[in-house]
């Protein structure tokens, strides 16, 4: 019965939309709220920022997309920014084709998909408001009735500006229907609806030999002409043809560049004129957002072709590369796991985000830089602090490849093994060495992949594989120390008072017998050893972490365990060191006593209670570490 209110109410509040008036009650509602005039791609932007903008290390992100488009915020900065926004302020920018280019399962169509279902939300928003001449198969602007010659003075008068010319059916219509009387033709607000076919086109190209002209412009209906007379009479025209529909909204061509020729050049007139041909009538105005998308490949063979210079000056192109980032590309498989009827299937934590390493890794390029590697890059293009980089390093980087992020391993292959790892394994559970394994298996049978970019998947895979080790050793390790983070900073703050001791060439004073002591070099030496740091380059290391102590007292901010990259780094691993050996007996004896065992319940359980595994994957986790420890 929930359902069936809701259901009721909804149409309640449909109804309640709905307005109907005369073209003279139009313009009234227009003095109150002139914003309803705008165009097709002022909607459009304005629908984007309604949404909400933030800013993000200096980067503008756009709420509208970030449910479903994650770790593109450059790329639709750019967009939103270089089209929308001067397309919106009547720039010359909006006579283009907008397309799209990427590679295969980019998001390119799914960037689409969002701008039609958020149109069709937005129109029934006050902001997004659209009016037409009712009764038109175009849903027609309804300023299109005020003639050429007055129309500087209802600028004037309005502020707004109107172009395009009155269709030929409602030309018809206003002459026979309303006698001429402008003021007394009937508007109504529309709801844009891909399905209903109002204000949202799409045109997929098919075989060139069966697919019509009409499909985009309308055709004649031949069981009227008898009634009419005449072809060029506008009744005996349908007007159903997708650039008709789309009118006052979007159109979207998939696969632009794999359509005929004959259905391009219709573009030309409409991006540069904001018309175009249909049957035997002038002219008949559109105002409407043109967007295609295309892959690269099909791209540079479309404009080395000289044939398609004029419609090439009429395209701006967006790059819509893959995601670079691995915390962003997990979200990417956790939605599309949502959305399939495997979400009830326990996947381990680091699972995703192991797969997302190896995803990312085969879309970055190798740095020309010396000082840095792939791993590092990763780090650093998903906003994690290196020690020795920062911001200015990821932005010399990304400058290095421009079309970095335009190849490698797209998120569906991913999905895909994924899946395949869940269903031929009927399990309720799977691991990262679990989808791991699928990803090279899978290799094989991928039809793109060449033996040479074999080789070097599965070195990434190896790659992704020592991440997990590292990730696993350490998840394993805060389960088997209780306040692991409480343990850290007090070893943390034991070390720093014997540097501070020793670079001030001062004592420390023992807590429990008052007696003055020196720093413990053994303490500071165990710890240092465990990130490589040479008996030799232990004084420079200590002075470096006095001065960045220091540096923080100068800003007010207190150095903690998460101050210093490598130091954290070391205490983990001093921390582990510690308790490997009970770590290792623990997780390997087959047959474990009753201390080991409650032991072993008690790691089971924190991993289960606060890192998000299950009892099966739980288990594997401390079967593979104690592997791990003992080779």
């Amino acid at each position: 019965m929930d359902i069936l209110k809701r259901l009721s109410h909804y149409r309640e509040e449909e109804e309640k939309l709905y307005w109907e008036g005369t073209f003279a009650d139009y313009l009234e509602l227009l003095k109150e709220r002139p914003w309803i005039a705008q165009s097709a791609h002022s909607r459009v932007y304005n629908m984007i920022k309604d949404a909400g903008v933030s800013e993000v290390n200096g980067k503008k992100k756009y709420e509208f997309f970030s449910r479903q488009l994650f770790g593109l915020e450059e790329a639709l900065e750019k967009l939103v920014e270089e089209y929308f926004h001067p397309a919106a302020r009547r720039l010359d920018v909006r006579k283009r084709v907008l397309l799209l280019m990427g590679p295969v399962s980019g998001g390119k169509s799914t960037l689409v998909t969002m701008l039609k279902r958020g149109l069709e939300a937005y129109s029934r928003t006050d902001k997004g408001a659209v009016y037409a001449i009712k009764g038109c198969p175009m849903h027609e602007d309804p300023l299109h009735l005020i003639p050429s010659h007055l129309r500087q003075d209802f600028f004037e008068e309005y502020g707004i500006r109107v172009e395009g010319n009155l269709s030929p059916l409602n030309l018809m219509r206003l002459e026979q229907e309303y006698g001429g009387r402008i003021e007394d033709v009937i508007i109504e607000r529309v709801f844009f609806s891909e399905d209903r076919r109002v204000g949202i086109g799409t045109f997929s190209p098919s075989d060139p030999k069966s697919q019509d002209i009409a499909d985009l412009t309308g055709s004649i209906d031949f069981s009227t002409i008898a009634e009419y007379g005449s072809e060029s009479d506008p009744r005996a025209y349908r007007f159903d043809g997708e650039l008709n529909k789309a009118n006052r909204g979007l159109m979207e061509f998939q696969e632009m560049l794999k359509c005929d020729e004959k259905f391009l050049w219709h573009l030309l007139s409409l991006t540069q004129e904001g018309n175009f041909k249909a049957g035997r009538f002038a002219l008949i105005s559109a105002d409407e957002l043109i967007v295609a998308h295309t892959n690269e490949t099909e791209y540079r063979s479309f404009i080395a072709n000289k044939k398609n210079e004029a419609l090439h000056s009429r395209i701006i192109v967006m790059p819509v590369p893959y995601n670079l980032k691995v915390s962003q590309e997990e979200k990417i498989y956790e939605k599309m796991i949502n959305e399939s009827d495997v979400a009830d299937v326990h996947i381990a934590p680091h699972t995703l985000k192991v797969a997302a390493m190896f995803t990312i890794l085969t879309r970055l390029k190798e740095p020309k830089r010396g000082d840095i590697d792939l791993l590092k890059k990763m780090r650093l293009y998903d906003g994690e602090n290196v020690e020795g980089f920062n911001s200015a390093d990821v932005e010399e980087l990304k400058k290095e490849y421009p079309e970095e992020g335009m190849s490698g391993i797209d998120p569906r292959y991913v999905i895909n093994r994924i899946s395949s790892t869940i269903i031929r394994k009927e399990v309720q559970s799977i691991n990262a060495l679990d989808v791991l394994r699928s990803l090279k298996e899978g290799l094989d049978q991928h039809p793109s992949i060449t033996s040479e970019l074999k080789e070097k998947y599965l070195n990434y895979i190896s790659l992704a594989r020592k991440e997990y080790d590292e990730l696993a050793k350490k998840e394993v390790q805060k389960a088997f120390v209780y306040s692991y983070e409480e343990s850290a900073k007090t070893l943390m703050d034991n070390y720093l008072d014997n540097v501070e001791a020793y670079c001030n060439k001062v004592k420390l004073r023992d807590p429990l017998t008052g007696e003055e002591i020196n720093p413990d070099e053994k303490l500071m030496r165990s710890i240092e050893e465990q990130i490589g740091i040479s008996e030799n380059a232990k004084k420079a290391f200590r002075e470096e972490i006095l001065i960045r102590i220091s540096a923080y007292a100068r800003k007010g901010k207190r150095f903690d365990y998460n101050s210093h990259d490598r130091l954290r780094e070391a205490i983990q691993k001093k921390l582990f060191a510690d308790l490997k050996d009970v770590v290792k007996i623990t997780t390997s004896t087959k047959t474990p006593d009753e201390t080991q065992l409650k032991k072993i319940n008690e790691v089971v359980a924190r991993l289960i209670d606060e890192h998000g595994y299950n009892s099966t994957s739980a288990n594997d986790l401390l079967r593979y570490v104690g592997s791990l420890l003992n080779r």
